[in-house]
């Protein structure tokens, strides 16, 4: 799947999970869990041990499913970039933005999804081709900080991260949020029974649905 094809994939499935766990086989099974209840996007982050080895098992078990995108998250360095790549990981998020991870990420065409905060950040990771920025912690901020953002770069695709939670999933969405990325009000905790996040996803997934037939 072509670095755009990925990014149109993220606009129709709406929210990328942030899943972080204690261990892999424990991420594995929430993402599943949240596939199952309707969330297809999953950013499972380089914090979880051995989270190559846990994205390489989603991205083998979903590969006949074009509406599952499997990410990696929380990637700091061009190392842990190739590890991801590597491992089968459709995009490459991270919480701030450095141009060795681009460089990694542009040359095999993978998407880089940095965290930004500032206007001179959006602009510098738009210079190196970045095509969906993170805007993060999106909390600080709120909605708005998209519309201000789009006025002086009108083009730019955004996904609010750290805040987003179902009370304001569409208040982000309305502000012009591409896609929004979402943690533990969604995934819960390590306590959190998987059937639970299963029911979570849900309500985010029909959520979403409803304010998409709309717009």
């Amino acid at each position: 799947m072509a670095k755009e094809e990925v990014l149109t994939q993220l606009g129709k499935t709406g929210i990328v999970a942030v899943v972080r766990a204690a261990t892999a086989d424990r991420s594995v099974a929430v993402s599943e869990a949240l596939v199952t209840g309707g969330v297809k996007a999953i950013e499972l982050t380089f914090t979880v041990p051995n989270a190559d080895d846990a994205i390489s098992t989603l991205v083998k078990k979903y590969a006949d499913r074009d509406d599952v995108l499997i990410g990696a998250g929380t990637v700091l360095t061009d190392f842990e970039a190739n590890q991801a790549i590597k491992a089968g990981a459709k995009f490459i998020v991270a919480p701030s933005f450095s141009a060795k991870v681009a460089a990694v990420c542009n040359a095999a065409g993978v998407n880089y999804v940095p965290g930004c905060f500032t206007p001179t950040e959006v602009y510098t990771a738009k210079e190196t081709g970045v095509a969906l920025t993170k805007i993060f912690p999106a909390g600080l901020v709120g909605p708005n900080v998209i519309r201000e953002l789009h006025g002086p770069f009108p083009s730019v695709r955004i996904m609010p991260s750290g805040g987003v939670n179902l009370a304001n999933l569409t208040d982000w969405l309305d502000a012009g949020a591409y896609v929004v990325g979402v943690g533990g009000s969604l995934v819960g905790n390590a306590d959190t029974e998987l059937a639970e996040v299963t029911e979570n996803a849900k309500k985010f997934s029909n959520k979403f649905a409803e304010w998409q037939a709309n717009h």
